[in-house]
């Protein structure tokens, strides 16, 4: 049996938690989930895009700036956007009004971020399948690609304006961009600093290792979501993810890899169950976890 160690180094990067770790908005309000975060010691909160709450078409910039001023006033960054309204409305599906109401969606988005105070915007490039929408007809790869390199082409302004990045996400589970060498290709096929990689951890673990990717990636990265995942198990669904160092990640190779292309910015525990009971249980254990991996903790 290998020694219980801590981490070998403390790393200079931040804290970050995913919004939906919280039970928002069903028991918590936005302010109640952004001032847990800040007691438990995170830097920055990722928050999400929707159709229906606080951030979603029916705010504007007037709402937005609130909740920027909100933020600041409890003392947490805005780490980024994130938003699952990128599968029914897929940049590159077969439905022309559903690709066009995703175009119309990550235009809102890219001035969301803007006015929340933040580069970050987490962007899906395409997919060819989505397997929780099973009814979706598939789109040929090479058919997917081109849509994908049209919308992405066409949001670029609109983010360059707004001095927004478009972080294109690796997920696995859509059949685009499933290799590193896929994704440096589409990032730097556009020559431009605001189409990044949103490198998520978990979404290479059912069949590679993130460990691997990070040195291909590179300083393409610009910003991360730390997801757990078991290789022990046969689930294959949004239940395989697991709260953080509950899986099979080697968490010491990932943050050495990190260190090595000198990436420094946010960490961002992604986790889609908060728990149904002491919700705050899951938050608070996420950054003893984090402490650890970051070697602030022994």
């Amino acid at each position: 049996m290998a020694p219980r160690r801590a981490s070998p180094k403390r790393y200079r990067m931040k804290k970050s938690i995913n919004l939906w770790a919280f039970p928002y908005p069903d028991r918590m309000s936005l302010k109640a989930c952004l001032q847990l975060a800040r007691d438990a010691g995170f830097d920055g909160i990722e928050l999400n895009y929707d159709l229906e709450n606080d951030l979603s078409p029916r705010a504007g910039t007037k709402q937005f700036h609130a909740i920027r001023a909100m933020a600041d006033e409890i003392g947490i960054a805005i780490s980024g956007l994130c938003s699952f309204l990128y599968w029914p409305y897929s940049l590159t599906d077969n439905d022309s009004a559903r690709r066009d109401r995703g175009m119309e969606l990550a235009a809102l988005m890219i001035r969301a971020a803007h006015d929340l105070g933040t580069e970050n915007l987490l962007t899906i490039a395409g997919s060819t399948y989505v397997p929780w929408i099973p009814d979706r007809e598939p789109v040929p790869i090479d058919v997917c690609d081109r849509r994908a390199r049209e919308s992405i082409g066409k949001l670029l302004p609109l983010a360059e304006k707004a001095n927004v990045s478009l972080n294109i996400e690796n997920i696995f589970f859509n059949g685009y961009l499933t290799t590193p060498a896929d994704m440096n290709a589409f990032v730097d096929s556009f020559h431009s600093d605001r189409i990044r990689v949103h490198f998520d951890t978990g979404n290479v673990m059912l069949f590679q290792f993130p460990e691997h990717w990070i040195p291909i990636l590179g300083t393409r990265i610009k910003n991360i979501h730390f997801k757990e995942f078991s290789k022990k198990g046969t689930d294959h669904s949004l239940d395989a993810f697991r709260t953080l160092l509950d899986g099979t990640t080697n968490w010491p190779a990932v943050m050495e890899a990190l260190d090595g292309i000198g990436y420094k910015e946010y960490l961002t525990f992604e986790y889609f169950h908060p728990f149904s009971h002491y919700p705050e249980a899951l938050v608070y254990q996420t950054s003893d976890s984090l402490d650890r991996i970051l070697g602030r903790k022994t």
